[in-house]
């Protein structure tokens, strides 16, 4: 294995998934979804307004009761779920990509109806699908009008009516009919957070397995001879010296065991020399016949202020090391790389091999496991391996996650 340092090491970001390219105006099968869409607007907008107007009107007028309360909060909880059937109609039609937004009061510890009625009505996007049906009647009618107008006489201009019409819809529902962005950060987060948990207390299985299967056993067998050889200290001092020779060589094989273990845990040159050696060191326990090469960029030492944040090294370290076992077992290459560098707020990792592809990540699997973990962070994981190979997997994580540049 060799440790390469170059300052010349430069990359771009892992390309995001991107929602799909429309194709261009034309008598093709998105068009004529676009047009089913426009005629569907005008009596799926005066179904949507009569349930806004009237329910909110009705809901309004009866506030002086009890009664308005619930018959508001009812109005509301129906015309949001009205926004989810706009969203279906929106996404299967239009291609249009819009998410769902998490259930009123979600996360929410306390239950209460009133509680429940009080989430309902300071609800933003109830509200914001409230003024979409609202607005949508008097479009529906110019979306209905101007499209079968098109159909019988301005055929030639049709798909390009059709695009200009529904690209307004798309605009319409992104703006209202979409959860908010804090909204769906909330909701990622939550996500995230069960994923972190379930991560972690997996680790703590693993620690405890190890501990229990390992080191416990062997202190526990250790015990229980020194405990021999001191009764047949005076009886047979040359048994019992030899027994204490074989609890010492077993000492040093449960010393080796906690150290090794405490390398899985958080190895010491990570917090000492930074992530730079730490890869280092992982790379020399490459068991591929060619070892695995280490090029970096990352400043090391003690200088915190300069590292990327712990955590973020941690995940950094365990990564890699996670992927060097799976070329080590599964890959049959005969060599490895290790990149790792920063741009701009970022940390990036490449991690190859020359072995023989195919490596996917399968739901369950090793590589999703990683993914989770990595996207938990607001990270990036792509995974390029064709069958064949070679391998490359490419890892960009947030410099800092606590807020500091």
């Amino acid at each position: 294995m060799d440790t390469v340092h170059e300052n010349d090491i430069r990359g771009e970001r892992p390309a995001r998934p991107e929602q799909a390219v429309r194709p261009r105006p034309g008598f093709n099968r998105l068009m004529w979804r676009e047009v089913l869409f426009l005629l569907l607007n005008l009596p799926m907008s005066i179904a949507g307004f009569v349930l806004t107007v009237v329910g909110l009107s009705l809901g309004a007028g009866l506030m002086v009761t009890i009664v308005g309360f619930w018959v508001l909060a009812g109005s509301l909880f129906a015309i949001r779920a009205y926004g989810s059937v706009e969203r279906a109609l929106i996404r299967s039609l239009l291609d249009e990509d819009i998410a769902e937004p998490l259930p009123v009061g979600a996360g929410q510890s306390r239950n209460s109806v009133w509680r429940r009625i009080f989430d309902v009505l300071s609800d933003g996007l109830s509200w914001r699908t409230a003024l979409y049906l609202f607005i949508k009647l008097p479009w529906g009618i110019v979306t209905f009008t101007v499209t079968l107008v098109a159909v019988i006489v301005l055929w030639p201009l049709l798909p390009w009516i059709t695009r200009g019409l529904s690209t307004v819809d798309r605009m319409l529902a992104s703006s209202l009919l979409a959860p908010a962005k804090l909204t769906q950060r909330v909701r990622e987060l939550e996500q995230d957070r069960g994923t972190v948990v379930d991560s972690a207390a997996a680790d703590l299985r693993r620690i405890e397995r190890d501990l229990h299967d390992g080191a416990q056993a062997r202190l526990v067998a250790l015990a229980m001879d020194l405990g021999l050889a001191k009764e047949k200290l005076t009886e047979d001092p040359v048994a019992a010296a030899k027994m204490v020779s074989d609890a010492h060589g077993e000492v040093k094989l449960v010393l080796q065991e906690l150290r090794d273990l405490a390398r899985g845990i958080h190895p010491a040159v990570l917090t000492d020399r930074g992530l730079d050696a730490a890869l280092s060191s992982v790379a020399s326990r490459c068991t591929v016949p060619g070892g695995a090469r280490v090029r970096t960029d990352l400043p090391g030492g003690s200088d915190r202020e300069s590292r990327p944040d712990s955590a973020v090294e941690g995940i950094a370290y365990f990564t890699v090391s996670e992927l060097l076992t799976n070329i080590s077992k599964h890959s049959g290459a005969r060599t490895a790389t290790i990149d790792a560098w920063r741009s701009g707020d970022r940390l990036m990792l490449q991690v190859g091999d020359d072995g023989n592809g195919g490596a996917l990540e399968s739901p369950g699997g090793g590589l999703a496991g990683l993914a989770d973990r990595i996207r938990a962070v607001d990270g990036v994981f792509v995974v390029d391996s064709p069958v064949g190979g070679p391998t490359t997997v490419t890892v960009e994580l947030p410099w800092r996650t606590r807020g500091r540049s």
